[in-house]
């Protein structure tokens, strides 16, 4: 199945990504990275919703995770290389 809208229909392993899990996702597109609560904040999703979305993201190679500069306490969020060809792959009806 190719991607419709730039957003991945399914993860690696065959499962469906949730609604929230595309969203995150396409607020990841548009903002180079994110914090949880960044994501939460622009989403206006709970930061446990953002939480299980982003398990999802990285379960399916999408997202990846690193340490805050800023605060070493937080992790910031942003699409990994698979994560932006999906972003970067044409739109077909």
């Amino acid at each position: 199945m190719k991607p419709r809208g730039g957003i991945p229909p399914r993860e690696r392993g065959g499962g469906q990504l949730p609604p929230s899990a595309k969203l995150v996702y396409k607020v990841l597109k548009y903002n180079t990275a994110l914090t949880q609560q960044e994501l939460a904040e622009e989403t206006m999703l709970p930061k446990r919703t953002v939480r299980f979305a982003l398990t999802r993201l990285k379960e399916a190679g999408l997202v990846e995770g690193r340490i805050s500069i800023r605060d070493a306490r937080q992790s910031v969020y942003s699409l990994t290389e698979d994560g932006k060809q999906v972003h970067a792959a044409p739109i077909e009806n």
